[in-house]
């Protein structure tokens, strides 16, 4: 008997797994993705779930493991809401003496140009009646580059250093105004050299040099945003600069008496970082997650306890090493990113999860997609690198469902611009159809 309802059982499973398959390949979606001029020389993976339904409606390569790029950062958010609370931990401090101790904790809205919080600045210059100022990094373990960065992106905006206690987003912002160079911080006034060539402005690999194309100079209200090298020594100077008075170094681990300084709401960080896909914010939030579970500015030890409480139920193991998505070392199933979206869905009320997200049409990184309606119905996460451009988030059918959504494709020599129109092709098909 136990033989017979074993066999049954297999030959059940087999034929459920059959009938998947069948139902796959005689989706309009399947016939989309295998007629496609654009996806026909890379590789495509497409997850559809139903929210109300709990279940798939459609895969195809779902199980295969693709580079995420800035899909990163939606276990990022994921790693952030189950960490912090609503407010971010600035600093590390304690009163000795007549003595200020204080550590950083990786939070990035210290001076951030894009974000408003004095919070910090405030609370440092209170303190007039501590005679002495001291900073200590001796809770930082982390590199300032995360693995399987690519060297020669030092220079661009989108490749800041990480570090304990950043400044001014851990870059120059320049602004050329009537022929003048304007950075900020204005530390950086006289790092400025002119150079002959070249259309942006550069800095050198080893230092905080910055070389400024003579032609710049003619363009009107000209910005770019350069990452400055960042060091223990650069950030006395930049607290003292700002300041206006000493602060002396130390090398010593978080005191167990250690208070906490929070310096804003999370949810406009996380709406900068998933919105504009801001890699500085997402790094530095993972580290401050490593701050909040051990006192330990790590993205390592933040990514393995967040894997290790929290995402065992994922469908595939994430090959998870950094916060924003800029390592290819990173490697995620689009089933698993299901879940995960599933996982956020459940942590946070939709109508602010979809404020944060990035909406079709409206804002963020798909502001210029989905223009077909005046509402937004696609709140998600794009992620690109060269040969790779994604797209995962919630979906609302012209009949109401929510329809949790990964779209991945690598591995492609197209222009990305051909790749995204193609993936709004078919999620405008999901939201007709469903």
């Amino acid at each position: 008997m136990r033989k017979i309802l074993f066999i049954s059982l297999v030959a059940f499973i087999g034929l459920s797994c059959k009938t998947t398959q069948n139902i796959s390949k005689k989706s309009p979606y399947a016939k989309m993705l295998d007629t496609s001029s654009v996806f026909s020389q890379s590789m495509t993976g497409m997850a559809l779930y139903d929210l109300s339904e709990q279940k798939m409606i459609f895969e195809r390569n779902s199980n295969r493991y693709f580079t995420p790029a800035s899909n990163t950062k939606l276990f990022t958010f994921y790693a952030c809401l189950k960490t912090l609370g609503d407010s971010i931990p600035a600093l590390r401090y304690e009163i000795k003496n007549d003595s200020l101790i204080f550590w950083g904790t990786g939070d990035p809205t210290f001076f951030h140009p894009d974000l408003t919080s004095t919070t910090t600045f405030d609370f440092l210059k209170s303190y007039k009646r501590s005679k002495r100022f001291y900073f200590s990094d001796g809770n930082f373990t982390n590199p300032y580059f995360g693995a399987g960065w690519a060297w020669d992106d030092y220079s661009s905006y989108y490749t800041v250093e990480m570090s304990p206690m950043p400044m001014y987003g851990n870059i120059v912002r320049t602004k050329i105004e009537n022929g003048e160079v304007k950075p900020q911080p204005s530390i950086f006034d006289n790092s400025f050299y002119k150079k002959d060539t070249g259309s942006e402005i550069e800095r050198t690999i080893a230092d905080n040099q910055f070389l400024l194309p003579k032609t710049l100079l003619e363009k009107p209200s000209y910005q770019q945003d350069i990452p400055y090298k960042t060091s223990t020594g650069l950030t006395q100077q930049l607290l003292i600069d700002t300041l206006r008075r000493n602060v002396s170094l130390l090398k010593t681990p978080v005191s167990s008496t250690a208070k906490t300084l929070y310096s804003m709401p999370t949810e406009p960080v996380y709406r900068l970082m998933m919105q504009e896909s801001d890699n500085m914010l997402a790094e530095q939030l993972l580290l401050l997650c490593g701050t909040v579970l051990k006192d330990s500015i790590n993205s390592s030890f933040a990514i393995k306890a967040i894997k290790e409480k929290h995402l065992q139920d994922l469908p595939d193991a994430p090959k998870w090493v950094d916060g924003s998505g800029l390592s290819r070392y990173n490697l995620f199933t689009p089933r698993s990113i299901i879940k995960l979206l599933e996982k956020i869905h459940a942590e946070i009320p939709q109508e602010k999860l979809f404020s944060i997200m990035a909406n079709g049409g409206k804002s963020g990184t798909v502001r210029n997609m989905f223009k077909t309606e005046s509402e937004p119905f696609v709140f998600a996460k794009s992620g690109s690198l060269s040969g790779v451009y994604n797209l995962s988030g919630y979906l609302i059918t012209k009949k109401g469902k929510t329809i949790l959504f990964s779209l991945m494709n690598n591995n492609f020599t197209k222009p990305t611009s051909q790749v995204r129109k193609e993936v709004e092709k078919v999620l405008l098909e999901v939201r007709n159809r469903e």
